[in-house]
């Protein structure tokens, strides 16, 4: 094949396509084109689609400079990225992944990776005493600060120790101290549990480390914990229990009263004073139990029989004990003398008891809860009163109170936020009603009017069919007549050019003729009309 008859092959398929095209109404012609370029945007997204290429992580949590770095690297070598989790992760095609980061590597990106514990790699025979614990401090900043950056919340924290050289006396050491300054991600910010975890987490990793002696700060310059046992965090996490136990009492008082009295019909307020302080008891007891058998036991009886038991001496004692001559005597009787002693050792029961008191208790609790006048005369307030006292436990004898009034609850609030939601309810319905209306006119629209340009179509197209059919009819008839007329001699040749002429001009006359009933209908009908009157 020439290119020559490529090239009419071609003109004429873009003629036929054309004169096709030209043969269609115009609904059919807005169909066509529509659904042509539908074809071509889906081609062109679906083309999209397999050559856009699939990225992944290439580093992730890196720092502000060394993502800045590995960036500006990407761009110089012209490989594409993208950048997610806040900048912190740099994602690449999969097919680049290990290559870029070998070439990286090769350039010393990311910087952070050579920190951490990496740092004592690098130790030679020669480094000195003093280098070595430079390092070793430095090692234990950078895992530090690692550490505490795999926080939630946490976006980039440093670490710095303050370790004393060791002494050889306990008491001539000096305390190591330790500083944390945190960068939060925007919108989040550490909550005193997070900051006693950074606390304690840096403390338990360096030896000799008390608690009271880190401070952490954020970025802002807020202390978030003191060196001096005072810790801010932990008033804020004593200011958090409270208010922790006040929601829960509260809720607890609300959620009952909602479901007695309806919800909006009351309010609870509960304030507790907890004691945060921690006491020591120690009490000692001694107990004897009577039954149980003596330790030790013993007797002692004395027992006289003589003579002088009935004198009677009367005068005045000496010096020696001796009476004085001028004593009298009694009598010379007999006398008796009996004395008796016991003693038992007991066994004594001791008990010792050791309470510490855990920090945390209520001292006292006072709840206040407002009625609404008009759902409290339906009700008691006393019962109310006793009903709240029964369920938080309120003890009158710490000094425990609840309060219960009834006043009127002020509703325009209430009532214009019901009348807006009222409204914009019915607003959304009555804007879905129009939307679902509109899309099904809309639909109806576009079937009828499919309809139609169908119906249309094929009348068009079995109108087009028989007028073709008869004008080709009369073209052959008139051509027969005409042949058999001039070549009356050789009617063999007349017949032959005919056959030919059939063939070949067939289906170019056919679509001619059928542009031409497209295109001028009246002057077809009016031809065909005079083609009619001349046969008869």
């Amino acid at each position: 094949m020439t290119t020559e008859s490529m090239k009419d092959g071609v003109t004429r398929a873009v003629a036929r396509y054309q004169r096709t095209f030209m043969a269609f109404t115009p609904g059919q012609k807005a169909v066509a084109v529509v659904g042509t370029i539908a074809l071509l945007l889906a081609g062109f997204m679906v083309f999209r689609w397999a050559s856009t290429p699939s990225y992944a992580p290439l580093y992730s949590n890196l720092s502000s400079s060394d993502a800045s770095a590995v960036i500006d690297k990407l761009d110089s070598q012209g490989v594409p990225y993208k950048i997610t989790n806040g900048g912190a992760t740099v994602m690449v095609p999969k097919d680049k992944v290990y290559s870029s980061r070998i070439t990286l590597s090769g350039q010393g990106l990311p910087s952070s990776a050579d920190s951490g514990y990496s740092i004592l790699d690098k130790q030679s025979l020669s480094t000195s005493q003093f280098q070595e614990q430079t390092n070793f401090k430095r090692a234990m900043e950078s895992e530090l600060s690692r550490t505490v950056e795999a926080l939630n919340g946490v976006e980039t924290a440093v670490v710095h120790l303050a370790l004393p050289q060791k002494q050889v006396f306990a008491d001539k050491q000096d305390p190591a101290t330790a500083s944390v300054l945190v960068s939060t991600k925007p919108g989040s910010t550490l909550d005193p549990e997070q900051v006693q975890a950074v606390v304690h987490l840096v403390a338990s990793s360096v030896d000799g480390l008390d608690p009271d002696k880190v401070t952490v700060a954020d970025a802002a310059g807020h202390v978030l914990s003191t060196s001096d046992g005072s810790s801010g965090a932990a008033a804020s996490t004593r200011n958090q229990q409270v208010e922790d136990y006040q929601d829960e009492m509260k809720d607890r008082v609300q959620t009952m009263l909602d479901r007695v009295l309806g919800s909006g019909n009351s309010t609870v307020a509960v304030t507790a004073n907890l004691d945060f302080d921690k006491s020591v008891t120690e009490t000692k007891t001694y107990s004897y139990n009577d039954k149980n058998v003596p330790l030790s036991q013993s007797k002692n009886v004395e027992k006289y029989n003589g003579a002088g038991a009935g004198s009677s001496l009367t005068g005045v004692v000496g010096p020696d004990g001796q009476m004085d001559s001028s004593g009298t005597a009694g009598g010379n009787a007999d006398s008796q003398y009996e004395k008796s002693s016991e003693t038992s050792d007991n066994a004594v029961d001791t008990t010792v008891e050791h309470r510490e008191t855990a920090p945390g208790s209520v001292r006292n609790l006072h709840v206040g809860v407002v009625l609404d006048a008009a759902t409290a005369r339906l009700i008691n307030p006393s019962e109310i009163q006793s009903l709240i006292a029964s369920s938080i436990g309120i003890d009158p004898q710490r000094g425990d109170t609840v309060q219960v009034s009834s006043l009127p609850f002020d509703r325009s609030a209430e009532k214009a936020a019901k009348a807006d939601l009222a409204a914009a309810k019915k607003a959304d319905a009555s804007a879905q009603q129009w939307t679902l209306i509109r899309n099904s006119g809309l639909v109806v629209l576009i079937l009828l009017i499919l309809l139609l340009a169908w119906l249309k179509g094929r009348k068009h197209a079995r109108a087009r069919v028989e007028a073709t059919s008869y004008v080709i009819e009369q073209l052959r008839q008139d051509a027969l007549e005409r042949s058999t007329a001039e070549t009356v001699v050789e009617p063999s040749a007349a017949v032959l050019a005919l056959a030919s002429m059939e063939h070949s001009e067939s289906d170019e006359i056919r679509a001619e003729l059928a542009a031409l009933v497209e295109r001028q209908p009246e002057d077809v009908a009016a031809l065909l009309r005079g083609w009619l009157v001349e046969r008869h």
